[in-house]
């Protein structure tokens, strides 16, 4: 895949678009654009931007470790999500060229809850049917408050 000025700037209004939210990371399809591209910053001060084009994650063990996990496209909900701890990611960085990482704790979990918006999956996914019922029923009341006339 050709890295181009193109995706240059959608990499950069992506990356406006996470730290506008505030967010730690966002992916192509949360915006309606159909790429696998992912942008990312775990730093606290929003200095180290990580972008990721055509990410593929390897799963290195059978290890999974639980943490808390929200997302921009659920706002306002937190649940505790188990997914694997040791993982290796392939992907092409902002100039196109090949990276592989080996991440750990948040950045793991990021990168994997990130592609999964790749996929169609949100981390309510992960969640119980009853879970996932609580959630949609608060947030189908949420609209409903938001539909109503001031």
């Amino acid at each position: 895949a050709e890295v181009n000025d193109r995706i240059r700037t959608l990499l950069d209004d992506m990356l406006e678009t996470m730290y506008h939210a505030p967010g730690i990371g966002l992916a192509a399809t949360q915006i309606n654009v159909h790429q696998r591209i992912i942008v990312m910053d775990l730093s606290e001060d929003a200095s180290e931007p990580l972008v990721l084009i055509n990410p593929e994650i390897e799963v290195l063990d059978s290890e999974t470790c639980p943490n808390q996990e929200g997302c921009l496209s659920v706002p306002g909900f937190y649940e505790t999500v188990e997914r694997p701890a040791h993982i290796r990611l392939k992907a092409l960085d902002r100039e196109g060229a090949p990276f592989e990482l080996e991440p750990e704790d948040l950045m793991a979990v990021c990168i994997q809850h990130e592609v999964d918006h790749l996929d169609g999956k949100l981390f309510v996914d992960y969640l119980s049917a009853f879970k996932r019922s609580r959630i949609k029923k608060k947030l189908e009341k949420l609209h409903r408050r938001q539909d109503e006339p001031a």
